[in-house]
């Protein structure tokens, strides 16, 4: 299976990034990609205001576009994230969601993932309040990538879904893992503040320890007023954490790898760390709540 993890640097008007995340997306389209994630605020990116501006809801023209360029490539395509107008009913003090949508070769909206894990950071460099303008999601979700019938779900890749600050969060992937993921995927806006120490580290050892593929799509250099500059480095990690394929170079571009799946069957087999696990001696501190996650399947 090949995917591919598309880089971008945003810029304030939608219309502009929307193309120019199109072409690339066309591009690992053409090289053979059937899985493409985008990054985090693809499409809009900015301050608080410039975000509520452009808000919009799941009808709008960001899933729109996505919907109708998955269904003429005929692939699956991880429309990294935008600003949403929360659904109707939605308890969110007037603030808006951060929110990724999986898109089937269909152009149908397969799976909506709104981020659990808000940046609110005080990081020379990266110092943001998230909360202030997103409010948090509440569901953790995975969607296979087969079709609908129980043989081919049986057997096809399972995404995992997350934003960027859910990687420093391991409890998320590891019941994403349990739920049934084997390819998680990373929209993200990694600041170029953290960037170097961490973004590598933790998207490896989110795929060692969870025996995982993971697809991490970075917005790169500098972003609209009210954004940190951004790392980039998009890379595909294997479930040894060996990277398979990454981009160093400080601009937009595409980043392809091919995931062997029966490699990470193997690796499963002969390291059994899931199977080991032992939960019933696992407690939370006080204060805490284990919780499973809920699935969309």
């Amino acid at each position: 299976m090949r995917v591919a993890a598309v880089q971008t640097t945003t810029g304030p008007d939608r219309t502009h990034n929307l193309s120019a995340a199109g072409a690339l997306v066309e591009e690992a389209a053409g090289a053979g990609a059937s899985l493409v994630v985008l990054p985090e605020y693809f499409s809009v990116a900015g301050g608080p205001d410039h975000l509520r501006r452009y808000a919009e809801p799941l009808t709008g023209p960001t899933v729109t576009w996505a919907s109708g360029l998955a269904r003429r490539l005929g692939i699956h395509l991880v429309a990294g994230s935008m600003p949403e107008q929360p659904p109707d009913g939605s308890r969110t003090d007037g603030r808006l969601f951060n929110t990724s949508c999986l898109i089937s070769p269909t152009g149908a909206i397969q799976a909506v993932y709104r981020k659990i894990h808000l940046f609110d950071v005080s990081v020379e460099g990266a110092a943001s309040r998230e909360s202030a303008t997103m409010a948090p999601g509440d569901e953790l979700v995975v969607s296979p990538l087969g079709s609908s019938t129980e043989e081919d779900r049986g057997s096809a890749p399972v995404v995992g879904l997350s934003l960027c600050y859910d990687l420093r969060f391991p409890e998320l992937y590891r019941i994403l893992t349990l739920a049934g993921a084997t390819v998680m995927v990373v929209p993200a806006a990694f600041t170029a503040a953290t960037g170097p120490a961490h973004w590598e580290l933790l998207l490896r050892a989110r795929a060692v320890e969870n025996q995982v593929f993971v697809i991490g799509a970075g917005q790169v250099g500098t972003l609209p007023t009210g954004m940190p500059p951004c790392y980039g480095h998009s890379m595909v990690v294997d479930p040894w954490g060996s990277i398979l394929a990454e981009r160093t170079d400080p601009n937009p571009g595409v980043v392809l790898a091919e995931l062997d799946l029966d490699a990470q069957l193997k690796i499963r087999s002969e390291l059994p760390v899931l199977s080991n696990r032992r939960p019933d001696a696992y407690r939370w501190p006080d204060g805490e709540s284990g919780g499973d996650g809920r699935t969309d399947r």
